[in-house]
């Protein structure tokens, strides 16, 4: 028979029942995935519980319970097993989490970790270096407390520091974007459509022996209304093209628009045609793609030899004149302003609606005097800000309002 001590050893991992520690080590797990990203909320903590009673806590069979409560998504799934595996190595890695300390830049190489899983270990790793209390290291907690979520809600994308930069790109991807719709030439059946479907109707009434028991209706469809999205990726714009590709991406993904034609291209020297990299599910994994993607980074940007290409390259993306072109820009356009102008013309007369997404109204007083800028705003059907949180919840309802305002 063993010795007691062994017995002993081998639940450490998920602590004694008689201590206490398998639930706090179970919340702190939560709060880890949550950090990371996946959607934990009390009704899964409660559900998980229930699942480890009836499982039992041998690491396999947990591992499969606590998968099958909190992975609702496929990019989620490989996120969980390399938190599940680095969390549980540890027994002191409860106690650190539940510190929930703020990120820190590592100081040596990071581990090869997913982005939302290093993000979620972050305060780990900084507890570990440092020798300060854990009392001191305290600055924000991860999931945010009313008044630190109120405080980045207006806080300018170019002001913040790495740490907070981090925890807006990870509040960005929760914004979400009522695209507008428009009536499809197509139509389907409906019991409320306007139109009665009379061969519908008469095959229905064949089975009933000829006898018309119900009429059959027809409706058009209501689809998201095709939009296409232009990201400058000038030096200028460096602090916010990373948190506006993750805002596009979630806010246009297949799983809240299944139906959304999307394009996207980005902006500097040339076009470059991001579509690859936004066909990925997991935003990390598009965020790397598109980084890696595009070669001009920081450059200057020549916004007219750029919607010239498109003109070229991707004119079919412009359907019926129902596109959104959405411009993220500040305007600094280093090309000629004739060419900007003509190329405007035209997309000007191939899409619904021209909307410049410009950082710079952040500043009172704002007037687009650069010549790129003046363009812009010329020939663009709106200008709105996107230099912080709020300005980006806001975008919905005014492109709702400035989809049913007529085109001047």
């Amino acid at each position: 028979m063993p010795p007691a001590e062994s017995s002993t050893a081998s639940v450490s991992w998920w602590g004694d029942a008689r201590s206490g520690k398998l639930p706090l080590n179970l919340l702190g797990f939560g709060r880890a995935l949550r950090r990371a990203g996946l959607a934990v909320d009390a009704e899964r903590m409660a559900l998980a519980q229930q699942s480890l009673m009836l499982v039992g806590v041998g690491r396999t069979e947990m591992q499969a319970a606590l998968e099958t409560v909190f992975v609702s998504r496929q990019q989620d799934l490989a996120v969980f097993r390399e938190l599940f595996a680095a969390y549980f190595r540890n027994p002191e890695v409860a106690q650190l989490l539940l510190a929930q300390l703020l990120p820190r830049a590592p100081e040596a190489a990071a581990p090869k970790h997913r982005p939302r899983v290093q993000e979620a270990l972050a305060a780990i790793h900084a507890a570990q270096k440092s020798e300060r209390p854990v009392q001191e290291e305290f600055k924000l907690d991860a999931a945010m407390s009313a008044s630190d979520r109120q405080r980045l809600q207006n806080a300018d994308f170019n002001q913040l520091s790495a740490s907070e930069y981090q925890l807006v790109q990870q509040l960005v991807r929760e914004i979400r974007l009522p695209l507008p719709r428009y009536r499809s030439r197509r139509g389907h059946l409906s019991s409320r459509g306007a139109q009665v479907h009379w061969s519908a109707s008469f095959a229905e009434a064949a089975r009933t022996g000829g006898e018309l028991l119900q009429l059959r209706r027809w409706e058009r469809l209501q689809l998201p209304m095709p939009w296409l999205a232009l990201v400058d990726v000038s030096g200028s714009m460096e602090r916010y093209v990373r948190l506006m590709l993750a805002f596009l991406h979630q806010a246009s993904s297949a799983q809240h628009h299944p139906q959304l034609r999307r394009h996207v291209y980005s902006m500097g020297t040339g076009l470059l045609d991001l579509n690859p990299a936004f066909s990925l599910a997991d935003p990390d994994a598009m965020l790397t793609a598109a980084n890696a993607a595009i070669d001009d980074f920081g450059g200057g940007t020549r916004l007219g030899e750029c919607l010239g290409q498109l003109r070229l390259q991707a004119a079919r993306h412009l359907v019926g004149r129902r596109t959104l072109v959405l411009i993220v820009s500040d305007g600094l356009d280093t090309g000629e302003a004739q060419l900007l102008e003509s190329e405007l013309l035209w997309l000007k007369r191939h899409s619904a609606r021209i909307v410049w997404l410009n950082p710079l109204l952040r500043f009172d007083g704002y007037a687009p005097l650069a010549a790129g800028a003046a363009m812009l705003h010329q020939h663009c059907h709106a200008m709105l800000a996107v230099h912080n949180l709020q300005s980006l919840q806001e975008l919905a309802v005014q492109l709702a309002r400035l989809m049913t305002m007529k085109p001047s």
